[in-house]
């Protein structure tokens, strides 16, 4: 029913941790090339944070992904 508020809050899902090993990149690395900090990475990978549409940009660039294979919801 419209108005009516979803059980389940849609969460932005990542595959940041893994994209991130395949390039040997570590957290520090990874922040360092899109120019947030270590803490911000680990707070994405960890689902407390949702990246803005620009960090994400940055990210898929950064790690050479499309946006489709680091991001998806459940």
């Amino acid at each position: 029913m419209m108005g009516m508020r979803e059980e389940h809050e849609l969460i932005l899902h990542n595959r940041l941790r893994v994209a991130r090993a395949e390039k040997h990149l570590s957290q520090d690395e990874l922040a360092k090339l899109v120019g947030v900090s270590r803490q911000t990475i680990s707070s994405i990978e960890n689902l407390q944070f949702c990246p803005s549409a620009r960090l994400a940009l940055l990210l898929c660039i950064a790690l050479d992904r499309p946006f489709e294979s680091l991001f998806y919801f459940e």
